[in-house]
């Protein structure tokens, strides 16, 4: 699926923190259909959705969110639902390691009552041969640049992650 270290771009951060903490919720608009928040869909059913992340840092960098509007795991979903959620999460890591080279995956669960509030889980495959210095928080922080992706190719690499997904 092409080279896993692609260039990176520089990364408008102020105009990303307007969009988030003055737009609607990103999941929510996503899913209704807006248009100026498309994304690439990787995996749906009745209550979990998953697509290409707009700003990747990594090749492969997946959100996997609820369909409903819950900001908290802990609170908004009790244990049976946070399982079948997960196992979602474990589905679509797993196919876009089946798709891309995949040293590790990093999972964590981002957002905040600032701005992405919508519960969702980054899933960011880290490709063999990074330095060390470059991995971890360092590959996933946008602010040390997002790949410059085309919109072709992030549509061939959501439906290649798509057809490998598993439940």
């Amino acid at each position: 699926m092409g080279n896993p270290q692609l260039a990176k771009a520089a990364f408008d951060f102020e105009q990303y923190m307007r969009r988030v903490s003055g737009g609607p919720c990103f999941v929510c608009a996503f899913i209704a259909g807006d248009p100026g928040y498309r994304h690439h869909l990787v995996y749906e059913n009745e209550d979990s959705i998953a697509f290409l992340a707009r700003y990747p840092t990594l090749l492969g960098y997946c959100l996997v969110a609820s369909k409903r509007h819950l900001e908290s795991w802990v609170h908004d979903m009790e244990q049976r639902e946070f399982l079948r959620f997960q196992g979602i999460v474990h589905a679509v890591a797993r196919a876009i390691a089946a798709t891309l080279p995949t040293e590790r995956m990093y999972s964590m669960s981002l957002g905040s009552q600032e701005g992405n509030a919508h519960l969702h889980w980054h899933l960011a495959p880290l490709p063999p041969g990074v330095p060390y210095d470059q991995q971890q928080f360092h590959a996933v922080m946008a602010e040390n640049g997002i790949l410059g992706v085309d919109d072709d190719s992030q549509a061939a690499l959501a439906r290649d992650i798509r057809s490998r997904i598993q439940l």
